[in-house]
């Protein structure tokens, strides 16, 4: 694949004065690359085996300061190292910036073993559940953004108010609208495919400067991996093109949010089997297995949300007609539920549109594995199909509504608990509580507008 590196081939790039800079990064709880460059020389010579960090890189909030109250480290237990530990079949080169490959590290402790809550391992510990159902799981992000015509250092100085888009209208689909837009993404598409990241396309979306990206499915971690690779190289290429863009769920009320929709799938252990479809099962093709799986999701929905909306933010994106889901159904081929069946034969997938694209892609795959694995032990007997307009209907099972509630769900998850573990679990309830806590102890532009003359 392009862009894709062997160890020798690396060693051969620096050789040739091709490659001199390595970036050893793990995903961090927001889903962010951190870590540190490398001189290629020394990568090869003792950083390729491991490099340290601090372990506060898994106890920090979004502005990197660092939270109380953690149990698995703290000022009290001093703030020592985990380690980083290259999976090399992550290595590639990043041809947006000069002389330079990356390669996505494990969190590891001293004694080589997984960090339980760093995203990646808990992504891995659902995957080997799979495995050991002879089983693999394909997943696909669709991650939408907005593209600004401003730099970085100028949107802040704005205060992210008033940023001039590309365009000034609904740009769905829209050619002429994106043409104007393509310098950029063009840029974006042969970037990431260069770099080992398939881009099957982009297009409008409904907002003014809105983006979708589609990339190739792979299976579950790989998927992951290129996802955060993904996010962090669209940032990297709009400030190396003088732009700016946010993938905040909804980064203005008059807009529409932004999503990562989930495809999901599980394959035999050897991919030639597609154990989603059976061509004599009703509904539409769907295997015992696939509406055991989809049961599962639904009725853990509640539960998992906060891996799919982990941010205060995240809540606003949820509003009626928005093409947000806001209820908990599944249907065929269906805007309006929270769960849609694409696809056919083959490629017959369950997609979880709940999503926004602030998500973190390792622990929202994790938590939606967990809960149809859950499904497929119970063996759990999936809800008629819901047809018609979601948004309208009432009595049906509905999302939660902010980051709090999300929270209670997920205290009281026997499911999740038992999946990702206690202290994972309490963990991330400890994150979601702190940016709650956070939030609500800031005066907003709102309350400003509304109470310092009026009040």
């Amino acid at each position: 694949m392009n862009g894709m590196l062997t160890l020798d081939q690396l060693s051969d790039l620096a050789e040739a004065g091709d490659i001199d800079t390595v970036v050893m990064a793990m995903p961090d709880m927001q889903g962010r690359l951190v870590g540190k460059r490398m001189a290629v020389a020394y990568f090869l010579d003792t950083a390729v085996h491991e490099t340290h960090a601090c372990n506060y890189l898994l106890a920090v909030d979004t502005d990197m300061e660092p939270v109380p109250g953690y149990k698995a480290t703290s000022w009290e237990k001093g703030y020592g190292d985990f380690a980083l530990k290259p999976d090399l079949s992550t290595l590639r080169r990043i041809p947006w910036l000069p002389g330079t490959a990356l390669v996505i590290c494990d969190t590891v402790d001293h004694h080589g073993e997984d960090v339980p809550h760093a995203p990646r391992s808990i992504l891995k510990k659902q995957l080997k559940r799979i495995a050991a159902m002879k089983m693999k799981a394909y997943t696909a992000s669709e991650l939408e953004f907005y593209l600004f015509d401003e730099t970085y250092e100028g949107a802040h100085e704005k205060n992210y108010r008033g940023l001039k888009h590309p365009n000034w209208y609904i740009e769905d689909y829209h050619i002429f609208a994106t043409t104007k837009e393509e310098g950029i993404m063009r840029a974006i598409r042969n970037g990431l495919e260069n770099a080992g990241i398939p881009v099957e396309n982009s297009k409008g979306e409904w907002g003014p400067g809105q983006e979708e990206i589609n990339i190739r499915y792979a299976e579950a971690l790989e998927m992951a991996d290129r996802h955060t690779i993904l996010k962090n190289g669209i940032k990297e290429i709009a400030w190396l093109h003088g732009k700016a863009v946010t993938f905040m769920a909804k980064w203005n009320y008059e807009l529409a949010g932004s999503s990562c929709h989930i495809h999901m799938s599980l394959w035999d252990e050897k991919a030639k089997s597609a154990h989603f479809y059976d061509k004599d099962a009703e509904p539409h093709g769907m295997s015992a297995l696939c509406q055991q799986f989809l049961a599962g999701q639904l009725r853990h929905a509640r539960e998992l949300t906060y891996f799919l909306a982990p941010q205060v933010n995240s809540y606003k994106r949820f509003v009626n007609g928005s093409f947000a889901p806001t209820s908990i159904v599944w249907s065929n081929d269906n805007r309006t539920a929270g769960f849609r069946m694409c696809g056919a034969g083959k490629s017959l997938r369950i997609e979880c549109r709940i999503g926004g694209a602030d998500l973190n892609p390792y622990l929202a795959y994790a938590a939606l594995l967990a809960a149809g694995l859950q499904g497929i032990e119970q063996n759990l007997v999936l809800e008629p199909e819901f047809t018609g307009d979601a948004y309208g209907r009432s009595g049906i099972p509905s999302l939660p509504k902010t980051l709090r509630d999300a929270l209670t769900e997920l205290e009281k998850s026997d499911t999740l608990r038992t999946a990702l573990g206690d202290e994972v679990v309490e963990h991330y309830l400890h994150t979601g509580r702190w940016e709650q806590m956070e939030y609500e102890r800031r005066i907003t532009d709102w309350e400003l507008m509304r109470g310092f003359e009026r009040g």
